[in-house]
Formats: C-alpha cells, sequence, structure tokens
C-alpha cells in the first residue's frame, strides 16, 4: 500500500473516531448504532420496517407499545384506552404531552395521522390500519376508532406502528416541506439528522414528561448504516459505535474475548420464512411442499448457525400468542419426498427456481441460502441463488415483483398482523397468495374476543396455511448484540430500540 493511500485512510480513522465522540456541549452522552434496516426516507409513512417505526416511535410518537417485562401493551401518548363495543376503541391521550415546539398534542393530530397513512401516496403502512373504518375526535384529548368489523388484536396492529404527527405543521407547509424542514415531534427525543442510506440521528426531549429513566438515557442516539457485519464488529471493538446489531456466531467470541465489549443474546419474537408466490411454478401446492421438504432446517441451524436459533413448525414459536406445539403438518427433511411432489405437479424432471436473498439484512443471510441452494439442487430443483441490493430487494419485494425470496417478519407477538398482511387476499403484493377458508378463518379470529376461542380459531388457520405452505416457515434466530461494556442495554425481542431504555455507565 503506497504512504498516500496510508495518510488517506489514517485521516478517514481520525474522522470516524470523531464521529463517535459528541460534538456539541448538549450531547454530554451518545450512543452510536451500527444497524442494518433501510434509512431511506423522511416521510415516517414512507416505508415499513421495524427500525424505524422505534425511532420514528420515540420522535413523533406513537399511542402504545408492547412490555415484554410486564407481557402486555403499555401506553405511550395514550393514558388508557377501552372497547366501548366490539366495533368501537376509544383511546384517551395524555394531557401533559406537547410538541417539540410547545403546542399540545391533541386528538386532531391522531386522526390526522390516521388518514395520513391511508391516503398519502408515499405511504406503505396501510396494512396497519386496514381493519379501521374511520378515526374521529370524541374530544380534544379522545379519539374513537372504529373497525370495518370486530377486531380483538387492534393494539397489535396500530400500537408502535401508527406514528402521530402534527397536523398544523402538515397543514402549514404540505407532506414533503413538513416531513424534511419541520420534524416536530411529541416523543421523547428529537429528530437532529437523517442522512438517507447513511444515518438518523435523534437528541433527547428533556422536557417530556413521565419517563423516569429518561433522565439517565443517552443524550443522542445515531444509528448508522452498516450491513457488513465485520464492518459492524471491527467498528464495535475500535469504539466507532457502542452497539452492534445482530452479530454473527462464528463472531461473537471475538466480541467477547475483547477487554472493552460484550455480546448479549435475546430471542426474537422475527419469523424466518421462504416466501413463494403463486405463479409458476409455485402455483403448485405441490411445488411449493417439495421446497419445504428439501430444507434441512436443524442442519443449517446446528451447522451455520451454531444452534442460536429455534426452529418454527409453522408461523410462529413458543412465546407467541397461540403457539400450537402440535400444529400439523410438520415438514421433514425428506428430499426423495420432494422430487415426487415435483413429478406430481408435473415437473418429473426438475424446475429451474431462482431465489433472492439479503445480504448482510439478517444472521448470516447470504450463507444460509447457499445451503439453502445445494440442498434444493438435491431435491429436484435448478435453484440459482440471486443476491440483489437490500433496498432494491425490499422494494421490489414490496410490489409483489419478487417471485421467491428469504425474509424476515419482525415484531410478531400476536400474529394476527401479519398473517394478514402477508397472507390474507389484498393484504399486501408481498406474496400474493389467496385462500378464501383461510381468509374466513382470519376473519373471525379477529371478531372472537374471547382468548380462548381466538387462539382456537387461529391455530386452525395457520394448520391451515402451513398446509398450502405459500411460505416456508425457518427458524426464529437468537439475536447478539455486540456492545461496549459501559453500555447498559437489554435488546427486545421485537427488535425495537428505544433510547429509554438504555444507559451510558460511568
Amino acid at each position: 500500500m503506497s504512504a498516500k493511500k496510508l495518510l488517506v485512510l489514517s485521516v478517514l480513522a481520525v474522522f470516524a473516531g470523531a464521529a463517535a465522540k459528541p460534538t456539541d456541549a448538549s450531547a454530554q452522552t451518545r450512543v452510536t448504532i451500527g444497524v442494518t434496516e433501510t434509512m431511506e426516507t423522511y416521510n415516517p409513512y414512507g416505508d415499513s420496517v421495524s427500525l424505524l417505526y422505534g425511532i420514528w416511535c420515540q420522535v413523533m410518537g406513537c399511542l402504545g407499545t408492547y412490555d415484554f417485562n410486564k407481557s402486555e401493551y403499555v401506553g405511550m401518548l395514550a393514558e388508557k384506552w377501552e372497547v366501548k363495543d366490539p366495533n368501537n376503541w376509544i383511546f384517551h391521550l395524555r394531557k401533559d404531552i406537547k410538541w417539540h415546539d410547545g403546542s399540545p398534542l391533541t386528538a386532531d393530530d391522531v386522526v390526522h395521522s390516521f388518514n395520513r397513512v391511508r391516503n398519502d401516496p408515499q405511504s406503505k403502512q396501510g396494512q396497519n390500519i386496514a381493519p379501521i373504518a374511520s378515526a374521529s375526535v370524541v374530544d380534544k384529548y379522545t379519539v374513537r376508532f372504529t373497525t370495518k368489523q370486530p377486531t380483538a388484536p387492534l393494539p397489535e396492529y396500530i400500537f408502535d406502528r401508527l406514528i402521530i404527527t402534527n397536523r398544523a405543521i402538515y397543514e402549514k407547509y404540505g407532506a414533503e416541506t413538513a416531513d424534511r424542514k419541520y420534524p416536530i415531534g411529541a416523543g421523547p427525543y428529537k429528530f437532529k439528522e437523517l442522512v438517507p442510506g447513511q444515518r438518523f440521528v435523534i437528541t433527547k426531549n428533556i422536557d417530556y414528561p413521565g419517563v423516569k429513566q429518561l433522565k439517565q438515557a443517552p443524550d443522542e442516539i445515531v444509528y448508522r448504516v452498516m450491513r457488513e457485519d465485520e464492518q459492524r464488529v471491527t467498528a464495535l471493538l475500535n469504539g466507532e459505535i457502542q452497539i452492534a446489531q445482530f452479530i454473527p456466531p462464528h463472531l461473537q467470541k471475538r466480541v467477547e474475548s475483547d477487554p472493552k465489549t460484550k455480546a448479549t443474546a435475546v430471542d426474537s419474537v422475527e419469523i424466518m420464512f421462504l416466501a413463494m408466490q403463486p405463479k409458476p411454478p409455485f402455483d403448485k401446492k405441490e411445488v411449493r411442499q417439495a421446497v419445504c421438504h428439501a430444507i434441512d432446517r436443524d442442519r443449517i441451524i446446528n451447522t451455520v448457525l451454531q444452534g442460536l436459533a429455534t426452529r418454527l413448525d409453522g408461523p410462529i414459536g413458543p412465546g407467541q400468542y397461540a403457539y400450537d406445539p402440535n400444529l400439523k403438518p410438520k415438514y421433514d427433511y425428506n428430499p426423495e419426498k420432494s422430487k415426487k411432489l415435483l413429478a406430481q405437479a408435473g415437473y418429473p424432471n426438475g424446475v429451474d427456481v431462482e431465489l433472492e436473498t439479503p445480504v448482510g439484512r439478517y444472521t448470516l443471510d447470504k450463507q444460509i441460502n447457499e445451503v439453502i441452494t445445494q440442498m434444493l439442487n438435491a431435491a429436484g430443483f435448478r435453484a440459482k441463488l440471486l443476491t440483489p441490493e437490500w433496498a432494491t430487494l425490499w422494494s421490489n419485494v414490496q410490489a409483489g415483483k419478487v417471485p421467491f425470496y428469504y425474509m424476515g417478519r419482525g415484531s410478531i407477538v400476536d400474529p394476527s398482523v401479519a398473517l394478514s398482511q402477508y397472507f390474507e387476499t389484498g393484504g399486501s403484493p408481498r406474496i400474493g397468495f389467496s385462500n378464501p377458508k383461510f381468509d374466513k378463518l382470519l376473519a373471525t379470529e379477529r371478531q372472537t374476543f374471547d382468548p380462548a376461542k381466538r387462539k382456537k380459531v387461529l391455530s386452525e388457520a395457520m394448520s391451515l396455511l402451513t398446509e398450502e405452505a405459500p411460505a416456508c416457515f425457518m427458524w426464529r434466530h437468537k439475536m447478539i448484540y455486540g456492545m461496549a461494556k459501559n453500555i447498559d442495554y437489554k435488546p427486545t425481542p421485537s427488535g425495537r430500540m428505544f433510547g429509554e431504555d438504555m444507559r451510558v455507565l460511568k
């Protein structure tokens, strides 16, 4: 390497190190997090990914979230809520919440936000409000949501997903200018900077009321896009970042062996699956089932993932609402059966398929799918692996343009919303599956408020889905987070990353 190149690299390293330190007096503590998601839009409704929901909830505000410590939904902007009748939910807002410009947050803002999710041409979050017919103001601090049909899992649809934005700012400046130049929120953190594709920076709102732990939370949080595993680990060990998402199993010891860093594990509620749109050859159920029998999930978990995952034999696993350990059918690893199923479907000599995978979005995604491709080829397929850029793949998946792909669906506590989003007729184009019996079961479970009866209907729906196999359900990862030892933070199973849960120890 030339002396000139070495000098350039040294200068870059100095700037990278400087970026990890506070740059102004107001940022006494800063936590920089290496993340793998997309951050491409200023519009809070312009994407539908777990990381951004969490960030925007901290900045703009959300009605509530799921508390894994309490095992229940808890309010954020909402003080309490009630089911007035099966089609009407009443949400009472906190009266002490102010927008960052000092004006009060009111029911008008919530109704405005609902309407924007529905009507904004850039919105990709319509599925979150799909069961709701209308939102209306009861009084200044009370909102009514009227559902199209009784919807028992409504909090799962809208809590930490329905981002609340400022109606007055929107009406004064219009959507694009309001989002880009005046992102005034009502949450415990304030918007500071968004560089699409690079970083999202937020700073603590010291005037946010009622959250005791916010005093000890970081003054500034920087979410930096770093999809390469080695990049995140190296940045963590060098002190450029303080938290690294999704450390792969083979790099865990490297993090743990450094005296300045540690590794923390959490069982994820994100389900990983192979999705198949009902287009040739996947319009044949036998082909989809052949894919499921071709994959030796246990071997991938035990070897590639080094045991840091839990096998799925249906859409969800232990700890998720309505999980049934006796769900049928179960797909055993059986490549010979795959070949027979392909023959039954009219492909006795095999069939060509292209499998698309993200690279660096999920734990060892490319390496896993290289193994899956080999397994498919051994089971009668002629599979080719494609590795597009994550932003391109995600955009195409959302538009329904990818016939066969590897993906995760995060933040699943109650599976109703995810099942609707991916598998109900008209839910989203991501898979495009349609089955009238499955649709009827989902409609029934949403209208069933008795938990035992609802779980039974959900189990029946998930059994039918597993039989029809529009997706092969793979596993849930045990997520490994690398951290500096002076960071006190317990990752959530949902992957949401709230600043108020973090501490920088002295």
